[in-house]
């Protein structure tokens, strides 16, 4: 394709713009055709928590900052050639269709609001969950538009950064995001060739206007100009974080996994074309794996199963903020390597429940083990030690949901970057631990996807092949797994009427 800039720089190279918008700052980078990052800025949009489980973000300060970054790499590269949009998945902007205007806060994934909508929609027969786009829609809509008067437009993350980026002309959402909306019928969803259109079943308990629905695209390919940018490049990319993030690393190829170790975790297998053996239509496998759209290219969709951590980051942030024993969660390792073991001390991460395999919202953390000797660096390195056990219940679980043996493990996210943790992982988990060159590997496979599309690599493998690790840490010999499943059933049930809630 023909380079705009070209005629300013005759030695400028085919590069990506990727805006990666999350629910407490947005990231840009530009990436070039060697995989390598020329230039990266970051805007903070930190969220509001009104009350405890409210989780609210600032839409206008999120869409200023989609701009400012964007244009801060613009500036420093002097253009681009394509952009790539990836996004933290589930959380719901509403807006006025003519001026643009949020009607109301934008909605977390987080936010908890909705627990009583999703559970009275259940005992019709409708399984929905609050992290999910549905019944946030439907609650944004209910106190800002009850009569449903109003002319409005409504998407997660990548759908408003499109119409920002666009200047309104874009309204779009892909396949791995519409995937864990809520509103997509499941048995449109069959693997392979698909056309996925929204539930207009879902639609209607819920009082949302097919109207205000984003139109459902490939991931990649050219959607239109970013008229809000210089030079208004062409948008070729939108995908969720975590499916980004498994391209970001390269897993490409069925059985190819990843985790991505920040405030929470998440581990996703590239499962090929099909959906996984427990069925499209199944909430969750039989070891608590969700099933997943990666992403959908030429109309082929390829599938994954994802299994999910409630707290890992959170974990150690609590170290810092509550116990105040951290400085700050980089000191973990330092602190954690100032003892060889934990002396038996183990902590489960549960401060907000136990995601997979067990989905316990009534589970909290303990810390067992305490004796005489124990102290800061013991604990530390416990809760590093928690997390990364949790990583292999991940695993574990991952490995029958998907029915790959999953022989690594790729990391990215900010725990990656703690060596003590990632032996820590690696241990746990009995199997080599390649730790990613790119700490957020997301904007990465936002990249590849847009680069591949607009011709800067001949196809998704050859740019998933530039995402070689930083080192592969090897497994020793003591996994602790025994001691680990006995501190874990001390933790679950401990608010029972919690733990009866399945979403």
């Amino acid at each position: 394709m023909v380079n705009f800039w070209s005629h300013l720089n005759e030695e400028a190279v085919i590069s990506i713009l990727v805006v990666d918008v999350g629910s407490s700052s947005v990231r840009a980078l530009v990436v070039r055709p060697d995989g390598s990052v020329a230039a990266r800025h970051q805007a903070g949009a930190p969220a509001n928590v009104p009350f405890p489980g409210l989780v609210e973000i600032d839409a206008k300060a999120t869409a200023a900052a989609i701009v400012e970054v964007a244009e801060a790499c613009l500036s420093q590269v002097g253009g681009v050639d394509a952009v790539g949009i990836a996004n933290q998945r589930g959380s719901t902007v509403v807006w006025d269709a003519a001026t643009g205007e949020p009607i109301g806060p934008a909605l977390s994934w987080q936010d908890l609001r909705t627990v009583g909508t999703c559970l009275e929609l259940q005992g019709e027969g409708l399984r929905l969950a609050p992290n999910e786009a549905a019944t946030k829609a439907a609650w944004l809509l209910d106190n800002f538009d009850p009569a449903r008067q109003r002319e409005v437009r409504l998407g997660t993350l990548d759908t408003w950064a499109a119409w920002v980026l666009s200047k309104g002309e874009l309204h779009v959402t892909d396949p791995s995001n519409a995937g864990v909306s809520g509103l997509l019928p499941t048995e449109d969803v069959l693997g392979g060739r698909a056309a996925l259109a929204w539930d207009p079943v879902r639609l209607e308990r819920l009082r949302i206007p097919a109207s205000a629905l984003a139109r459902i695209a490939d991931t990649g390919g050219e959607l239109g100009p970013a008229s809000a940018l210089r030079g208004a490049p062409p948008i070729y990319a939108l995908i969720g974080d975590q499916q980004a993030s498994l391209i970001g690393q390269g897993c490409v190829k069925p059985g190819d996994a990843k985790a991505t170790f920040g405030t929470g975790a998440f581990l996703d297998v590239n499962i090929g074309g099909a959906p996984p053996a427990f069925g499209a239509h199944a909430k969750r496998g039989e070891r608590g794996c969700l099933p997943v759209v990666g992403w959908q290219l030429d109309g082929s969709l390829v599938w994954g199963v994802e299994g999910l951590m409630l707290s890992a980051g959170t974990a150690l942030q609590w170290l810092v903020d509550d116990l105040q024993v951290l400085a700050s969660a980089a000191q973990s390792a330092e602190v954690a390597s100032q003892c060889e073991d934990t002396g038996d001390v183990m902590f489960v991460p549960a401060l907000m429940g136990i995601g997979t395999p067990q989905w316990d919202f009534g589970a909290r953390s303990v810390l067992v083990g305490m004796s005489t000797g124990s102290g800061r660096p013991q604990v530390v390195r416990a809760v590093l030690r928690g997390v990364a056990q949790r990583g292999a219940d991940l695993l574990e679980a991952a490995r029958s949901d998907s029915g790959y043996p999953i022989a690594e493990l790729r990391v990215d996210g900010g725990m990656s970057q703690n060596p003590v943790f990632v032996q820590e992982l690696a241990d746990a988990c009995q199997v080599p631990v390649a730790v990613s060159a790119e700490v957020e590997a997301t904007a990465l496979g936002a990249a590849f996807v847009a680069g591949s599309c607009a011709g800067t690599w001949s196809s998704l493998q050859e740019a998933a092949a530039l995402a070689t690790p930083l080192a592969v840490v090897e497994p020793g010999s003591d996994s602790h797994r025994s001691r680990w499943a006995e501190a874990l059933s001390r933790s679950l049930r401990w608010y029972p009427e919690l733990s009866e809630l399945d979403f």
